[in-house]
């Protein structure tokens, strides 16, 4: 599928809280963009991966169902959604009003105009140094205690006023969580908080 300029492929889109990082709570219009050529094994949305399969929609048809939803926080997700320019669709949404948060994995080039930006790097494909820079807050998923020293090691590469954000991998949460409230605890944890994937202890999207 050849996706065109200024429209973008959704895999879906929904209303909903956020359930992690500094904005956890936050009523929040989930834009969710297929297609990812990250490939993280654990991952929770792996029918995001595929582009063929889902509607390529108009950043004007997005903005649109966005604000038609009533709520003032937009928030850009896949997939890795940073395969494609944003800067269209976040324009669309700023001109209806809409607070613009991206979480992308930093392995490609951000191109929007964003307000929040969360990076979640991933030890298979590598983040680019602007990603790094451009960073409001670091999540790092934790499957295993090496997780945590890689973590300290993605934490040099951010501005020093980035958030720094510790999420264990939903399936594997009853065998890290004992770890990481320890490292959380330690000197070596000093500076990071847990982010827990609270959308799914509620039972929402």
């Amino acid at each position: 599928m050849t996706v065109m300029a200024n429209t973008y492929p959704v895999m879906e889109v929904f209303p909903t809280l956020q359930g992690e990082g500094k904005f956890t709570g936050h009523p929040a219009y989930f834009i969710r963009l297929a297609g990812c050529d990250v490939g993280c094994s654990w991952c929770d949305v792996k029918e995001s991966w595929l582009v063929d399969e889902f509607p390529v929609l108009s950043a004007y048809e997005i903005a649109e169902g966005a604000a038609e939803s009533g709520h003032k926080l937009a928030v850009i997700t896949g997939g890795e959604p940073c395969m494609y320019d944003l800067t269209s669709l976040t324009t669309a949404l700023k001109n209806r009003g809409f607070q613009v948060h991206l979480e992308t994995s930093g392995s490609h080039p951000i191109r929007g105009d964003f307000d929040w930006i969360t990076l979640s790097p991933k030890k298979f494909k590598a983040c680019l140094e602007d990603s790094y820079g451009r960073a409001n807050e670091l999540k790092v998923v934790v499957v295993n205690r090496h997780d945590l020293v890689w973590a300290k090691e993605q934490a040099q590469n951010v501005p020093a006023n980035t958030l720094l954000y510790l999420q264990p991998e939903w399936s594997k949460k009853e065998r890290v969580h004992q770890m990481m409230v320890d490292h959380l605890q330690s000197l070596d944890g000093e500076g990071w908080l847990l982010s827990e994937q609270t959308h799914k202890y509620l039972g929402i999207r």
